[in-house]
């Protein structure tokens, strides 16, 4: 049963996905948030969620009986809107670690250009860094660094970092990275790089607080009409009824 029913509960959530927007397969959106969980699982914990939903909804419907309109809507919306949660959250989790990601780059990039200063090939960088560091980067590393040991060439690692963690910045770090049998003086190249990413998130930074600060505003304008409207409608009010003679 489990044979039969987990391809049809892959095909299904894909088509879920891709009606919501979502174009990746979700063995890249599971990679890319971080959580070792086989696909086929997610899709079964899915869809548990869902069955889960709508047999505790159509307890509820037997039980209080309510117009039918409205127990359709509780037995389909409710567990398509479960599964849907299930998604979201996976949405949430890519872009918590991506925010992590371009939060930590400016350093980790910085020390990477120090140790290729200071001598260190390009690999035994990485595996220094990926020891003894930590964050989403350093977890990212990690993995570049396994799978050099394995025998993968490190542009190749490299790339399938910037692949897996779908942000600009790694990508431009990682096309410097790759100069590394080619370029001569890679640290200074780096440390250029790590202050372009650096005065990139600074901008970002400075973009978030501008738009939260014009949040602010809203209620505090609102707060400001509404009692003026209220005090011009008094008067208004007073005057129609005298013209109209009410």
């Amino acid at each position: 049963m489990r044979q039969l029913a987990l391809p049809i509960l892959e095909m299904w959530g894909a088509r879920a996905s891709r009606a919501l927007g979502v174009t990746q397969d979700l063995s890249t959106r599971l990679e890319r948030a971080g959580r070792q969980v086989d696909p086929a699982a997610f899709r079964l914990r899915q869809a548990t969620s869902g069955m889960v939903t709508l047999l505790l909804v159509g307890a509820a419907v037997i039980a209080l009986r309510p117009e039918p309109v409205l127990a359709l809507v509780g037995l389909i919306g409710l567990p398509v809107l479960v599964m849907l949660v299930e998604e979201r959250r996976l949405s949430t989790a890519i872009d918590e670690v991506r925010r992590r990601i371009r939060a930590e780059l400016p350093v980790v990039a910085e020390q990477l250009g120090l140790l290729l200063s200071a001598g260190y090939s390009l690999p035994s960088a990485i595996g220094r860094l990926a020891e003894r560091s930590d964050g989403a980067v350093a977890a990212d590393l990690r993995e570049v660094a396994r799978r050099v040991r394995r025998g993968m060439g490190t542009s190749d690692a490299l790339g399938e970092w910037s692949h897996r963690a779908n942000v600009d910045a790694v990508d431009r770090l990682v096309a410097v990275l790759r100069l590394h049998d080619d370029a001569g003086d890679l640290g200074a190249l780096i440390a250029e790089e790590a202050r372009s990413i650096r005065a990139a998130a600074h901008r970002d930074l400075v973009e978030v607080i501008e738009r939260r600060s014009q949040l602010v505003w809203i209620p505090v304008t609102v707060a400001t009409l509404v009692p003026g409207l209220i005090f011009l409608a008094v008067p208004f009010m007073s005057a129609m009824a005298q013209v109209t003679g009410g």
